[in-house]
């Protein structure tokens, strides 16, 4: 559960953002009630209540089981519940009702993505990217950089990332996996500035303290490793990234 959303905004949560809040003055009952219930969906979703989150989402499509956004989301309640078919059956619904709903695509990218599936993942991102009207591309492009570096395409995650970051400079995820690629580049200053500015912006998080760790050890900077390295002890004592400070594993 926790994937998604550290892979994505921690600030935003991407499932209410996917929701589209119509004028209800536009709506009919059984519409507005699907909404309803499709939020309650997204919220338990969000919580780990993935039984609670099917009830609501199913009792939205009694209401309207036209509306795409309960599709998305009960497809990545069933990512989650690692049930293959009913996941892809779901977002392959929502995007028959909403091609051009660039939420699902993303929805469907990042899906596709945790299996490994990336070159697809790319497509679905891209088609979202290319909905003038999409409000938050660069969820979509943070996205995409993540799932190209995963599947080692460094330089192609390397530009999906540093336009993410000229719309959303402050993008946690974006900042994170970029200044990683920077780091395993040798460009420690590069690094090192976006590693300040995730920290400045964003709670800090035990990767991006030990990746400062290590950049510092790269730049000989004792007085920077040594804040990070205090940090990182008195914030995430049990997190593996501190267990391998302690074994003097840098590299």
């Amino acid at each position: 559960m926790n994937k998604i959303f550290v892979l994505l905004i921690l600030s935003s949560l991407m499932l209410f953002n996917s929701i589209a809040h119509a004028d209800d003055d536009q709506l009919t009952k059984e519409q507005r009630r699907a909404r309803i219930h499709t939020e309650l969906g997204a919220a338990y979703f969000n919580r780990g209540q993935f039984a609670v989150a099917l009830d609501e989402l199913r009792e939205a499509l009694t209401s309207d089981n036209h509306y795409a956004t309960t599709y998305s989301i009960m497809g990545l309640v069933y990512m989650e519940l690692k049930e293959e078919k009913s996941a892809e059956d779901n977002f392959r619904r929502a995007l028959d009702l909403a091609p051009n709903d660039s939420d699902i695509r993303n929805n469907y990218g990042w899906y596709l993505c945790t299996r490994k599936r990336y070159d697809e993942s790319v497509v679905q991102f891209n088609t979202a990217l290319g909905n003038p009207l999409y409000s938050t591309p660069e969820r979509a492009m943070t996205n995409a950089g993540i799932c190209s570096l995963q599947a080692g395409k460094t330089e192609q995650a390397e530009g999906y990332l540093e336009k993410s970051l000229k719309l959303q400079p402050n993008q946690a995820q974006a900042l994170t996996k970029l200044s990683e690629i920077y780091f395993q580049q040798g460009r420690y200053f590069e690094a090192k500035t976006l590693i300040d500015r995730f920290i400045t912006n964003n709670n800090p998080t035990a990767e991006v303290l030990w990746l400062g760790v290590r950049v510092a050890r790269k730049q000989n900077n004792k007085d920077a490793e040594a804040s990070f390295a205090q940090q990182l002890r008195g914030m995430f004592a049990d997190a593996p990234e501190t267990q391998l400070l302690l074994q003097g594993k840098f590299e």
